[in-house]
């Protein structure tokens, strides 16, 4: 008897071990923490520490990973990247700075205005690093000035001259680049004055962005094309809980331009995307479909609250290319803008590239509802002559405006449930004013 309760004991001691195993491999497996200030970075926030934190990210990664921990200080750098099974993690009080020297930024194959191209690395930049992670609640600031200010004086003078300039003659960093990424996560984290846009994200999916604080100015120098974030070639993304004010779109859904866009590999559709619980700052607009898009679908804005004079949703529609805008909806919104849609010719950068195609856009499906606002104009509602628009439902909208029309060239666009300064919106009753010219030039 003894004999078999002891061999009872030992059988069943064998399935005990699984447990007490996997709670001590789960403790060993955790990530690897590496405090930068441990590893030979130092505290000059005048000095450039580019090299030695790219050492500890390589180290990690060889390591079999870990997270790069940003201590309390300013900690000036270049461009990082970030390496297989890496995270970043920035303390309370801690600072990433970029440095303004555009030397520090090398050229690498990239993506830039719904192109293929070599281009500036961004201050961050992660290349198919699946579950990339950056968290808060500390700042990636960009320390953009010297470069805003050398755009704007380039600009200037070419204007002098009576010549246009396009965003990539002065060379600015992006302030997030992440490319070919699954499972991102940037969460509580503050980013700002970015010298270019602030968030690119491209062939990425199952993209989380939650409770950011994404700035860039408009005074005393305009942050030009400072994008919150852009959206390009990605599936399923979320940005909640945000609160964005930059010199550009807020959130901008990209992903090629040109007549023979659609063909190229690189670029593709944006699918999935999802922008709640979001306040929007001073931007050129909430979301932005455009300029370089050729398909999004299945978009959706929702309890947000506006706070300025640009557009909700905004529809940039290039007559040089090819452009499906399909299953679009904007519920819940509140506060004060300048339009609710904006849907107009955008012919900025115009280029056929000497093909005889005739692209048009196509815009159907698009709904918003349950709206409530203060603005300059209700809409404007006026695309190129060849596009296509179709089921664009207005639905439990509330708007006052000093304007008491608005452009409408779309008979079929139905109101329901919409009032204009107290007086029901019927499309009769929409102002029935030609389209005015498109936009003036200025940074995408």
């Amino acid at each position: 008897m003894k004999i078999i309760i002891a061999l009872l004991t030992a059988w069943l001691a064998t399935f005990s071990l699984p447990f007490r195993s996997e709670s001590t491999l789960s403790k060993a497996a955790a990530p690897k923490e590496y405090l930068i200030t441990k590893y030979g970075v130092g505290t000059d926030s005048t000095k450039l520490s580019t090299r030695v934190i790219q050492q500890i990210i390589d180290k990690a990664s060889a390591g079999g990973g870990g997270t790069i921990v940003i201590p309390k200080g300013v900690f000036l750098s270049g461009a990082l990247f970030f390496k297989l099974n890496t995270q970043l993690r920035l303390l309370a009080g801690a600072k990433l700075k970029g440095s303004d020297n555009i030397a520090d930024y090398p050229l690498v194959p990239s993506r830039m205005e719904g192109q293929k191209l070599d281009y500036y690395a961004a201050l961050v930049n992660a290349t198919k690093v699946n579950g990339f992670t950056i968290t808060g609640p500390g700042t990636i600031d960009g320390n953009g000035l010297k470069f805003w200010k050398g755009f704007w004086a380039h600009r200037d003078s070419m204007s002098k001259a009576g010549k246009s300039s396009t965003n990539l003659e002065v060379h600015r960093p992006r302030l997030l680049f992440i490319w070919g990424c699954d499972k991102v996560t940037i969460k509580d984290v503050k980013l700002h004055n970015a010298g270019f846009w602030t968030t690119h994200l491209y062939q990425c999916t199952n993209v989380l962005i939650e409770g950011c604080d994404i700035r860039s100015p408009f005074r005393p120098v305009k942050a030009p094309s400072t994008d919150g974030v852009d959206i390009d070639v990605c599936k399923h993304v979320v940005i909640r809980n945000c609160y964005i004010s930059v010199n550009d779109d807020g959130v901008c859904i990209k992903g090629g331009k040109g007549p023979d866009a659609q063909n190229l590999p690189e670029n593709g559709p944006i699918e999935d995307v999802l922008v709640e619980n979001c306040t929007f700052g001073e931007v050129h607009a909430a979301l932005t479909c455009g300029s370089e898009c050729i398909h999004a679908n299945n978009i959706t804005m929702r309890n947000c609250r506006m706070d300025n004079d640009r557009p909700v949703l905004l529809f940039k529609m290039r007559p040089d290319t090819y452009q499906l805008y399909e299953n679009i909806n904007i519920e819940n919104i509140t506060g004060k803008c300048g339009t609710i849609v904006s849907l107009s010719p955008w012919t900025q950068f115009f280029n056929l590239a000497g093909s005889a195609e005739k692209p048009f856009g196509t815009i159907r499906n698009i709904r918003i509802s349950n709206v409530q606002v203060q603005c300059r104009e209700f809409a404007l509602l006026a695309g190129n002559p060849t596009d296509k628009v179709e089921n664009i439902v207005f639905k439990n909208v509330t708007a006052t405006s000093p304007k008491a029309t608005f452009t409408n060239k779309y008979p079929s666009i139905v109101f329901d449930n919409v009032t204009l300064n107290g007086t029901p919106v019927q499309a009769a009753k929409a102002g029935d004013i030609p389209a005015g010219p498109s936009q003036p030039l200025r940074p995408d």
